[in-house]
């Protein structure tokens, strides 16, 4: 099989959206990093981001587990049909890397790619929250994601470096061959009852700390979070 592709990379600083007052929540004030722009040239990857990258809720988003958004380009022809947008860009779901040739059936928890200099780690899949929707001003985008499995996923850096679009990724290394990005999507969002499931997810090493906490609350406490909160958040209000 040909080495997946970088197809484009992007990027944003945070920036102020919206309109106070506004009537529609959809319309109100905002701020984010989301409206990912591509980049011409080289890009430095740090163990925190790519140059020029940033968020604006460093709580739920950003730092060393997730410092590159990674998104399958192969989702984008089914988003523009069934969202009716022609014309969507990569970078529309927020991505930093949109790669051709790999997606969630293919990717696995703890991958390691080299890419360019840089040298990645898979840290966990990606779970849209509400500025996704906001973006795209459609209420529900963030759960259609979620419940397609076309979520991406997040990589740690492990080695600084420079990658440029266009790129192959190749990859080093595949220590947990059984924990695809979409199985474990499948564990998170579909199998809430399936304790041992989930224990054995919390128990694969790379995973990012965030997703281990999630899942031991589950077989712990039986605690799952208000994922309305995220998928919805002041959008419904």
């Amino acid at each position: 099989m040909a080495d997946p592709v970088l197809r484009s990379i992007q990027v944003s600083l945070p920036r102020e959206f919206g309109t106070a007052g506004a009537e529609d929540p959809m319309d109100r004030p905002w701020t984010s990093g989301f409206d990912k722009r591509p980049v011409e040239g080289p890009v430095r990857v740090g163990f925190t981001g790519l140059e020029g990258d940033g968020q604006a809720d460093t709580v739920n988003h950003g730092g060393p587990d997730k410092a590159v958004l990674g998104y399958s380009a192969d989702h984008y022809d089914a988003w523009r049909r069934e969202l009716q947008k022609p014309d969507l860009p990569h970078g529309a779901f927020g991505e930093n890397f949109t790669i051709a040739g790999l997606t969630e059936a293919d990717i696995c928890l703890g991958d390691i790619w080299q890419v360019g200099e840089a040298t990645l780690q898979v840290s966990q899949p990606r779970q849209p929250c509400w500025k996704l929707a906001r973006r795209w001003r459609i209420k529900t985008l963030s759960l259609q994601v979620q419940e397609s499995g076309r979520t991406g996923w997040y990589f740690r850096v492990l080695k600084e470096g420079v990658v440029v679009a266009g790129i192959p990724l190749h990859r080093i290394e595949r220590p947990y061959p059984a924990w695809t990005v979409a199985r474990a999507n499948h564990v998170m969002h579909d199998e809430k009852d399936d304790m041992p499931l989930a224990a054995e997810l919390a128990a694969v090493p790379p995973l990012a700390e965030s997703w281990k906490s999630t899942l031991r609350r589950r077989v712990e406490q039986h605690a799952h979070p208000d994922i309305a909160k995220r998928l919805l958040g002041p959008n419904d209000s």
